[in-house]
């Protein structure tokens, strides 16, 4: 059954953590093209113009948070964490915890494959939630906002390291370092085949550096590129 775009907004803005001065902000952040091309005389706008907005709004609060950490952070590290954390992988986790979808004003073309759980979509509309907040308020508020809703993300980064490509990671620590590269070898597959684990070491010049265990190939290789990385940085 589809959801009618009448639900109760107020509850979203609960949900969100902020409640809207102009509304029309608002019903635009969460109209998307095809409602907009399908309804012309209903509604003149939709989401891409706040999403281009809220991109370079988020991104400018996450790079002041990062920037004043206690611990000071290097730029490298600044720039790997700033892009994992405004990656639309993590917009639409936002997105889907706010419960975006249930809102969105979709055309019946992208009602009727599943819009309201795109991730594209839903990535892209809680960009444009970013610039309509912006707009209803100013920076400061804006900035409490996101540093809410990301604010978990972002102590698991800083400290965990979340989200970091260990292995792009190893591979140019161990081109600097020896001027070769890592080589990772599947020792050990185990369980059904819909739950296999598969263990992995890495070597780096012969020697092992790191054994990683996952549910798939690529994250058992991450897994041990992680610890050869945390190795090879501890001398």
């Amino acid at each position: 059954m589809r959801v009618s775009f009448s639900e109760n907004l107020e509850e979203f803005e609960h949900f969100l953590g902020y409640h809207f001065h102009d509304k029309r902000l608002l019903l635009e952040s969460l109209t998307h093209k095809s409602y907009h091309h399908e309804n012309p005389d209903e509604v003149i706008s939709y989401n891409e113009r706040l999403e281009f907005l809220g991109d370079s709004v988020l991104g400018l609060v996450i790079a002041e948070t990062l920037f004043t950490e206690n611990n000071p952070l290097t730029e490298a590290d600044m720039s790997k964490m700033k892009s994992y954390l405004v990656n639309k992988s993590i917009l639409f986790e936002t997105a889907t915890m706010l419960t975006i979808g249930k809102y969105l004003k979709l055309g019946k073309g992208e009602e009727s494959t599943g819009g309201r759980h795109k991730n594209s979509i839903l990535a892209d509309a809680m960009e444009a939630l970013v610039g309509a907040i912006f707009l209803d308020s100013d920076y400061a508020t804006v900035k409490t906002v996101i540093q809410r809703l990301f604010n978990q993300r972002i102590a698991n980064v800083i400290a965990k390291k979340e989200g970091y490509d260990f292995k792009s990671e190893l591979q140019e620590r161990c081109q600097g370092v020896f001027g070769v590269l890592p080589e990772y070898k599947i020792v050990k597959q185990e369980g059904e085949e819909h739950k296999k684990v598969f263990t992995i070491e890495v070597y780096i010049n012969g020697e092992l550096y790191g054994i990683g265990l996952g549910k798939s190939k690529k994250e058992a290789q991450m897994i041990a590129a992680e610890k050869a990385f945390a190795k090879l940085m501890n001398g």
